[in-house]
């Protein structure tokens, strides 16, 4: 999530509905083509844009120590009722500065979060995340592809760009992966995910 009000404005107005649709769909179901590339536990994860915090629950629950950032308040009390004792520290936060947050992290996560990220702002917010991992560490990023809805700012960033922003701040590509079909059931939606790897 970033900076738009109108873009937060969206996530507080509909925070109770979405806790019931993001946990409907498993961590393991969203991001299965990503789970090997895990490192083991324990280790240092960071969620950016952490939602009702479904990942960052599960990431948890696997043994990682987890910093979940969540710029509307309102998605972070969610995300502390339906998952009370996770572990995770939760944290107000957005892109592309994410101020008070400092790694180094093994793995940070953006499920679905970049794609609200305007042109100017990402390559400063590439920089950023990058400087928060580890040496090897993976930044994890998925995009929604398609037609973006009218209800609030979104882009359809091809994984190409990610890739080579990421280059651009010090990151190899370690793995594209094109999942297809939205797991919500939305026929003009589709998913494609990107690895990239500090070292």
């Amino acid at each position: 999530m970033e900076r738009s009000t109108g873009v937060q404005a969206y996530y507080a107005e509909s925070a109770e509905r979405l806790g019931e649709v993001y946990e409907s769909v498993s961590f393991e179901d969203v991001h299965g083509a990503l789970l090997d590339l895990l490192p083991e536990a324990p280790a240092r994860v960071l969620d950016v844009g952490a939602g009702t915090g479904r990942d960052a629950t599960a990431l948890a629950g696997r043994g990682y120590t987890v910093d979940a950032v969540e710029p509307v308040a309102e998605l972070r009390r969610v995300a502390e009722r339906l998952h009370p004792g996770s572990g995770v520290t939760w944290r107000p936060g957005a892109l592309p500065e994410i101020p008070g947050v400092r790694g180094p992290y093994d793995v940070v996560l953006l499920s679905a979060v970049w794609m609200h990220l305007p042109p100017e702002e990402r390559p400063g917010a590439m920089r950023r995340l990058a400087g928060l991992l580890a040496p090897g560490g993976l930044l994890l990023i998925t995009l929604r592809r398609g037609e973006p809805p009218v209800d609030r700012r979104m882009f359809d960033i091809p994984p190409e760009e990610v890739a080579d922003q990421g280059a651009a701040a010090g990151l190899r590509l370690l793995r594209t992966v094109a999942e297809g079909a939205d797991r919500l059931g939305r026929d003009a939606v589709r998913w494609h995910a990107v690895v990239l790897q500090l070292g």
